[in-house]
């Protein structure tokens, strides 16, 4: 017992880099991640006296002056500029126009001569009870705000939810142009990926290793040399267009590049090997005699391969294909480089929020939905692949 205790503790030893390599660089920053999607303190570390007050108002009746003096006391005491911005981009999300009020009041407040006697004087705005609605929704540790926004929806002034209006939805836009591409992306991979896995699993000896060969060397390159070579190979003087035009296949340079085109062919051969090897280890799996067979009892070759073959590859047609989608969704240094404006995906947009905007909770809450996506289809995908073969 006491042998087994000991070698039970040093196999945990021997894993315990491992188990701080996933928590580390995995489990803390996905756990970051979902909490700046549903933190929201940047009002309530700026107004505290006005969170006091503000529990208390019954949201219809015109703003007391206790609370035009507590917002006053508050605004007196920020010292930090950069925490003044964040509260003032909270509240002119919620609220427009609360940029220009609160730099007019910041203003007035700061005035060395003494504060003013209340904020009405300063801005009529201020007798509005939609302005101090905001206010006292913002104040909130928690909020459900990022999430809402990122499928498009929001909370109106009853606090109910609603869709927001098409100039400010187009985060399901996006969602769908992603899903839409990954899923042409997927589409071309198995078109290409699966006549390539049948030569490979039919070939022997030296053939076999080469074609296994050419589908793992693209691994062992980066993803942003890859992407820069189909950068040089996709444009109007690049070799592709060079050599169509050398072989009179086309009068005019085609547009391969910063558009959909030259998204779905580079990520295509990116993702190809995720389609071929799934496919490869179902084929070669797969009895030989079984296609002869099918030929002996009067088969012609495209029934026996639609009615024996397929079938049974399908486990790795189905696995390929969903790992390439959950690949093809978060992609983003392909379409940036090879899109255009019209072909960024989600996680560009994630980008942009997060070193575009610093808007870190939208950043989050679209990472949260594009985790939630991914988490689902790896689901299914795990449930494909440990099926057995004669269940599929």
């Amino acid at each position: 017992m006491t042998r087994l205790r000991s070698r039970t503790a040093r196999s945990l030893l021997l894993l315990a880099p491992l188990f701080v390599f996933l928590v580390w660089f995995f489990v803390w920053p996905l756990v970051g991640m979902m909490s700046q999607s549903v933190s929201d303190s940047a009002v309530l570390n700026l107004l505290p006296r006005s969170a006091g007050i503000l529990t208390n108002w019954d949201r219809r009746s015109a703003p007391s002056a206790e609370m035009q003096q507590a917002l006053i006391a508050d605004l007196r005491a920020v010292q930090d500029t950069q925490a003044l911005g964040d509260m003032v981009r909270r509240l002119n999300s919620a609220r427009s126009g609360f940029r220009t009020l609160m730099t007019r009041t910041v203003s007035a407040v700061s005035d060395p001569a003494g504060p003013p006697a209340d904020l009405v004087s300063i801005d009529k705005r201020w007798e509005k009870p939609e302005f101090w609605i905001a206010i006292a929704d913002a104040l909130s540790p928690y909020t459900d705000r990022n999430l809402l926004a990122a499928i498009d929806f929001g909370r109106n002034a009853e606090g109910a939810i609603e869709k927001l209006p098409p100039d400010q939805s187009v985060n399901l836009v996006i969602m769908a142009r992603t899903f839409w591409i990954a899923a042409l992306v997927t589409v071309a991979c198995a078109a290409i990926g699966f006549p390539y896995a049948l030569i490979a699993a039919s070939a022997t000896g030296w053939k076999r290793d080469l074609l296994l060969g050419a589908v793992l060397l693209p691994l062992w390159t980066s993803l942003l040399v890859r992407t820069a070579a189909w950068f040089i190979l996709l444009q109007e003087k690049g070799l592709i267009n060079d050599l169509l035009l050398a072989l009179h296949v086309t009068s005019a340079p085609l547009a391969l590049i910063f558009n959909r085109t030259g998204v779905i062919i580079a990520m295509t051969h990116v993702l190809l090997p995720f389609m071929v090897l799934p496919v490869y280890s179902v084929l070669i799996t797969i009895p030989k005699n079984l296609m002869p067979a099918a030929a002996s009892l009067g088969a012609p070759p495209w029934r026996a391969f639609v009615r024996v073959l397929l079938p049974l590859s399908l486990r790795g047609i189905a696995s390929g294909s969903l790992l390439v989608f959950i690949s093809a969704i978060g992609y983003y240094i392909t379409p940036a480089l090879i899109g255009g404006p019209g072909d960024q995906m989600i996680s560009s947009i994630i980008a942009f929020y997060a070193t575009g905007t610093a808007n870190w909770g939208m950043a989050g809450a679209l990472g949260v939905v594009l985790l939630v996506a991914t988490l689902l289809l790896y689901s299914v995908y795990a449930r494909i692949s440990s099926e057995e073969p004669g269940r599929a």
